[in-house]
């Protein structure tokens, strides 16, 4: 099954990790919107409506709690090697979730997960139960059908615990292989796969760390303007490059930023959208980091994200 993909698009195939030092991911705060960088063409916010975009977020975000389904498994065997596939269903409480999304996880993915949230929030799970290791028996149906209630209720319990949330380790859980797979597919050249990977992987990020969304979305988005632009989707290419570019902005994406304009210039102009503002942006950034400021287009930049 298709990891990541709206449960209603996704269909039967076997098969069968982002990185903590991805650099296009501060770490996220309910505090955080201040810039880094100052635009004489495009200012950043005042103080004054970044609290008050905050306010609205925090807002929006107070009623939206998730839950986690573990209805099915698979076993997956080759030549080498032999392993349970645990299907997890990621949906919304409180209303229908048009968009619930499932991703399949090894045990051994689910233990990695907790060993790294043990060593930076040991205290804070000590009530939090994890499903043993077992030396033998491990495929036989009444165990794995006991660790796959045991692993849906773990995830219950940390969601619960709010630093474990909000930290980079939950949405590297739910949303890495994917990224990766899908930047895996855009070197290969496979663009049209790698776009609907990617596509997947934004609703993923949205649905389990919307707090954090602005700076996470930006690799994936970037990558989409660059599958969209080979697949000569100029519209779809603009469309989510524009969306990169106000956290870019905000956040001081240095590495980002020429690329991602000198991309939006030349796919604007050739749509025929008004593309002054952004050259004369372009031209001020160059001006203010002369010396600083990469060369590399936007797709050369993405190439380089988790490898």
């Amino acid at each position: 099954m298709a990891e990541g993909q709206p449960i209603e698009a996704q269909h039967q195939r076997s098969h069968g990790h982002q990185q903590e030092n991805n650099p296009t991911r501060p770490e996220p705060t309910e505090t955080q919107g201040t810039s880094t960088l100052e635009d004489p063409v495009f200012s950043c916010l005042t103080t004054k409506e970044l609290q008050q975009n905050l306010k609205e977020m925090k807002q929006r975000n107070r009623g939206i709690k998730l839950l986690f389904e573990i209805n099915s498994t698979r076993i997956i065997e080759d030549s080498l090697t032999k392993y349970v596939l645990y299907q997890i269903v990621i949906m919304r409480s409180g209303s229908y979730d048009s968009q619930r999304v499932a991703i399949e996880r090894r045990y051994s993915d689910f233990f990695r997960f907790h060993q790294q949230l043990l060593e930076k929030f040991s205290e804070e799970l000590e009530e939090v139960h994890f499903p043993r290791k077992l030396l033998s028996g491990n495929f036989n149906p009444e165990v794995i059908a006991e660790r796959r209630l045991g692993l849906q209720d773990y995830l219950g319990k940390i969601y619960a615990v709010r630093c474990v949330r909000y930290s980079s380790h939950f949405p590297e859980f739910f949303a890495g292989q994917e990224q990766r797979r899908a930047h895996d597919l855009l070197r290969a050249g496979q663009f049209k796969p790698a776009t609907e990977q990617l596509q997947a992987t934004l609703t993923l990020l949205e649905k389990v760390a919307p707090w954090q969304s602005a700076t996470l979305l930006v690799p994936t988005l970037c990558a989409l303007a660059v599958g969209h632009r080979d697949l000569e989707e100029l519209g779809e290419a603009f469309s989510a490059a524009h969306r990169a570019l106000p956290a870019v902005r905000r956040y001081g994406l240095h590495r980002y930023r020429a690329a991602l304009l000198e991309l939006l210039v030349d796919v604007g102009y050739q749509l025929h959208r008004p593309v002054a503002q952004l050259q004369e942006e372009l031209s001020l950034f160059r001006d203010s980091e002369r010396g600083r400021v990469s060369s590399a287009s936007l797709k050369e930049v993405v190439v380089q994200e988790f490898t």
